[in-house]
């Protein structure tokens, strides 16, 4: 797509804050909007800003180099407009440490030298309180965004794009804590009133498009999201071009709707062409371009297409590595997801370093109860519990769950996936009466937040079921089983693994009765699905295919049970071979 270009214009002698821009650029460091939006992960310890903000390094560098400059030192409103652009860069470079103790100076500074109404203050509030969410400190993050909310539509009016940024990064906030009932008004609000005063077409309201997919997907209303998300990247194609970062963005947001929906079939030509598209665009490093990368091999992962995703995780690790460090929050996303990869293939020597490598760098960079630390806790507790090592196990999940009710509160998603959590380990040690009151509290609460449609609350269902099925209450078990499938059925879809899950389940409860001729059919449909669209040799097939041929023998058909089991012998054994065969050799 062509851009018309404007005519040229006379030259004029910089503005005090232009010839601040331009020196900190020739310091290397690069400007952005005064003001951020949103920002990546967290950081460490607080970094307190100075008694006199003017004494602080950078402030005075900058003084010192205007003077070299100019002859002269700077206003106050320029050094602050100054601050706060490389604040924002700093938020984007994930320097958070430093960028804390810059956004005080430049709060200060502000607060002492302009109104406390002047924009440039109430920029540097808005970093202050994104850096504070950031790292997960939303307790502090949430009066400043409401400050400076309330400030801007005092100052500017309701309509200007600065309280319309505020109005998003309070939602988002709010988003981050789970409280999905206060963010969706806000971010409405938010898309109207873009919609009206800059048009549909104005990259602000697409962004308001795209968060309010996401905070749609995210409690499950995936039917909701997805005209909005086909609305935004629509018209990023028209008006910014098909290759334009922001609307390869869209494209990733898409496709990862269709992932969450299990359709994987639908999202993984959008992941290939967005990866495709920001290589060529935006180069094989850069930090979308990795996310991109990522994202084709965790869809990969979930198909249980094991030796197709860990070359591109690992490559996505090695990368950020490189290019964005050891303690950035991408490397330690990579890190995470390439140990589940190895959890899934059962390589629990390979994974387990890589989890409390990650664990060790969040607990030093972003705190011991950032979310992302907890999640990190979490995880190790599931590689723990995977391996049997249920003593291992019971401390973390108490403590990501401690950590959790008192950060996010206790009706927080991540809450109640660590509530989750402890009940099923509970349950696999056959601590049933300590078990059931987690899981029936966990469900509850899922379909009072979330709903009852949503795939956490359907997790719920599964597990409670599975328990009451453990106990031999299997009166109590098949509602939940037939409620659960018949939601994912409605829901997901007939061939998502979740539903196809359900179905195994379900078939299992039947033949646990002796109730064969009803286990059978949904036992070989899950088996058909499994093999369809996540492959003969996935864990979840190789489970449905084991049932199934349990199902025959208990029934003694001899005529029907024996190849199932031989096929799997069989394929073993050709895969040995196959491997060593003369043309697979180099």
């Amino acid at each position: 797509m062509q851009r018309s270009h404007p005519p040229a214009t006379p030259a004029r002698r910089p503005s005090p804050a232009a010839l601040l821009l331009s020196i900190l650029l020739g310091l290397g460091i690069g400007a952005a909007a005064a003001q951020a939006e949103s920002s990546p992960g967290p950081a460490p310890q607080r970094a307190d800003a100075p008694a006199d903000p003017m004494a602080h390094p950078l402030v005075r560098q900058i003084i010192e180099l205007f003077r070299q400059q100019t002859g002269r030192k700077p206003d106050s409103e320029a050094i602050v407009g100054a601050l706060n652009e490389i604040t924002v860069g700093l938020l984007k470079d994930g320097k958070y440490s430093k960028a804390e103790s810059l956004t005080r100076a430049a709060l200060a500074l502000a607060e002492a030298k302009l109104r406390k109404d002047h924009p440039h203050t109430l920029a540097s509030l808005n970093n202050l309180a994104m850096l504070y969410k950031a790292q997960g400190r939303y307790e502090e993050a949430e009066p400043l965004l409401e400050r400076g909310l309330a400030a801007r539509e005092r100052v500017l009016g309701k309509d200007h794009p600065d309280t319309l940024t505020s109005l998003n990064n309070l939602a988002l906030l709010y988003e981050s804590q789970g409280r999905y009932e206060g963010a969706e008004p806000l971010l409405e609000r938010a898309l109207a009133t873009r919609e009206r005063v800059l048009g549909e077409d104005h990259t602000d309201t697409l962004q308001s498009l795209n968060n309010l997919a996401v905070l749609y997907q995210a409690q499950g209303r995936h039917k909701e999201a997805e005209p909005l998300l086909e609305r935004a990247l629509a018209t990023q194609e028209r008006v910014l071009g098909e290759e334009h970062p922001d609307t390869l963005l869209s494209l990733n947001n898409l496709a990862g709707l269709y992932y969450a929906q299990g359709h994987y079939e639908e999202a993984e030509p959008l992941f290939k062409r967005a990866l495709a598209a920001f290589e060529r665009v935006l180069g094989k490093e850069h930090p979308h371009t990795l996310q991109s990368l990522h994202n084709l091999g965790s869809l990969y992962q979930a198909q249980g297409r094991y030796e197709e995703a860990e070359p591109l995780l690992e490559r996505a690790l090695a990368t950020r590595e490189r290019v964005l460090g050891e303690d950035h929050t991408d490397t330690l996303q990579s890190l995470n997801n390439l140990a589940v990869l190895y959890q899934a293939q059962g390589r629990h020597k390979e994974a387990e370093p890589l989890l409390e490598r990650a664990l060790a760098t969040q607990e030093r960079v972003l705190g011991e109860e950032h979310p992302d630390t907890l999640l990190s806790l979490n995880n190790l507790a599931g590689l723990y519990y995977a391996q049997g090592h249920y003593e291992e196990a019971e401390p973390l999940f108490k403590r990501a769950l401690a950590a959790f009710e008192r950060v996010l509160g206790k009706e927080h998603p991540h809450t109640l996936q660590s509530l989750h959590n402890l009940g099923s380990l509970y349950q696999a040690q056959g601590r049933y009466e300590e078990a059931e009151p987690l899981l029936e509290r966990a469900l509850a609460t899922r379909e009072r937040v979330l709903g009852e449609d949503h795939t956490d609350t359907l997790q719920s269902l599964n597990n409670l079921a599975v328990l009451y099925q453990a106990q031999g209450r299997h009166k109590e078990a098949e509602p939940l089983l037939e409620r659960a499938l018949a939601t994912q059925e409605r829901v997901l879809g007939k061939e998502h693994p979740s539903t196809l899950q359900s179905l195994n389940n379900l078939g299992s409860l039947y033949q646990n009765q002796g109730r064969y001729e009803e286990a059978e059919p949904l036992l070989k449909r899950a088996l058909a699905a499994c093999e369809r669209v996540l492959g003969e040799d996935h864990p979840n097939t190789r489970k449905t295919r084991d049932n199934l041929a349990a199902l025959r023998g208990a029934r003694g058909d001899t005529e029907t049970g024996e190849p199932l089991w031989q096929q799997r012998v069989r394929a073993a054994i050709e895969g040995v071979f196959k491997k060593e065969s003369p043309e697979d050799l180099e």
